[in-house]
């Protein structure tokens, strides 16, 4: 099933110091709302059937997101917003929001969470838009945003004690992240697979990952294209013709790693996006693996 994250806005109302955005990018790049209503029509043509909002805080545009939210309902496509949830300071403001998203078709909420998150965002901001789903039947959870380190285990109990559905997710190390110290995390060997769900950006640039479109600036492995240049069937095939991004889904970064040199002791240790960003934000690499993609990299795989 065809998904993409869609960025509406690159506006936020805060300035996390864990967001993959980079300072450089400008805080005010916003589409058109006639020319977002026009790209979904074309979105529900190339069978998209699934579309988070995200990018800045799409809850800015809390009017112009429940108008795209009903259209895609119109042409039954699934829709997530992801928010910070600085709207829901009272049970009483967060019901302003969560009963018109879900009027208008939303299919769920994602409501970020961290301790970084939380400079910014009280906790109780985030258990009032939760709890405030769980009222009026909207489907909801909670992206727990952590470096895994001990810091985050009041935060942890936090969401446990207040009965809160809540995902671990690792924060990473791109954008204002990249300054951050990274403590050895070490994991079993694994695959790494990637569904490398799209991402169209609110200057209408298509990128193939909804995490590339900010720290691969040395090769622009991911981007696509423009959709004002290029349709987005035409885009999208070209993602999934990609051999290289098909390798990306089925064989997994670290197999890609292992194959490109790098030691099994040295890949256990990358977190999320890291080693994709090592693998394919150098020309030389990328060069090579494009030079192997029907040779030695497809008998790599097990």
């Amino acid at each position: 099933m065809r998904k993409i994250a869609f960025g509406y806005s690159t506006r936020c109302n805060v300035q996390c110091e864990h967001c993959v955005a980079t300072d450089s990018i400008a805080d005010n790049i916003k589409m058109d709302l006639t020319q977002a209503k026009e790209i979904i029509a074309d979105m529900a043509a190339a069978q998209i059937r699934g579309i988070s909002f995200t990018a800045g805080e799409p809850l800015l545009y809390v009017d112009d997101l429940s108008e795209l939210i009903g259209l895609c309902r119109q042409h039954g496509i699934y829709t997530r917003v992801v928010t910070s949830g600085f709207w829901a300071k009272t049970p009483d403001l967060a019901d302003r929001y969560v009963p018109v998203l879900k009027e208008h078709g939303l299919s769920q909420l994602r409501i970020s969470f961290s301790r970084w998150h939380q400079k910014n965002i009280p906790r109780e901001n985030i258990r009032n838009a939760a709890q405030c789903c769980k009222k009026h039947g909207l489907d909801y959870f909670i992206s727990f945003v952590t470096d895994f380190s001990s810091e985050d285990d009041a935060l942890e109990e936090y969401l446990r004690e207040s009965k809160l559905r809540f995902f671990p997710e690792p924060v990473i190390f791109s954008g204002r992240a990249q300054s951050f110290d990274r403590p050895v995390l070490r994991t079993d060997y694994q695959a790494n697979r990637c569904p490398m769900n799209p991402y169209l950006a609110p200057n209408l640039d298509l990128y193939g990952c909804c995490d590339a479109g900010s720290h691969f600036t040395k090769t622009n492995f991911f981007r696509l294209g423009n959709i004002q240049e290029s349709s987005i069937e035409q885009l999208l095939r070209q993602s999934e013709a990609n051999p290289l991004y098909n390798y990306i889904r089925t064989m997994g970064i670290s197999t890609l790693a292992s194959f490109a040199g790098f030691r099994a002791r040295d890949i256990i240790q990358y977190r999320k996006c890291e080693l994709c960003e090592e693998l394919f934000n150098s020309l030389d690499r990328l060069k090579m693996l494009q030079q192997e993609v029907d040779s030695g990299l497809a008998a790599w795989a097990r």
